[in-house]
């Protein structure tokens, strides 16, 4: 897969150090990954989420952070929408971001 937009990561590892190595490793996973469909991630990461929309939602540092893609499966892209703290993720509209 090529993950779209990965200064957004890059940024978010700089201001919270303690994410760098848990963000580096999803980066490469889903670098590395061929997912088909949302049920090749959920066999990978049980603990992610398939919203309505078709994004996903990983959950990074135990769940202290959330991070939200869209993916066009048929080109093999992720695009990064969102990453933050699991209260800034409660203030948005994870489906719409």
């Amino acid at each position: 897969m090529r993950v779209v937009a990965k200064k957004i990561l890059r940024d978010f590892r700089e201001k919270y150090h303690d994410s760098e190595e848990p963000l580096k490793t999803w980066y490469k996973e889903a670098s590395n990954a061929d997912w088909k469909r949302p049920d090749d991630i959920r066999a990978e990461y049980t603990r992610s989420s398939i919203l309505k929309s078709g994004r996903v939602v990983f959950n990074i540092c135990g769940n202290k952070y959330r991070l939200i893609v869209d993916i066009n499966y048929s080109r093999h892209w992720v695009f990064i929408r969102f990453i933050g703290t699991h209260k800034e993720y409660d203030n948005i509209d994870a489906d719409k971001i």
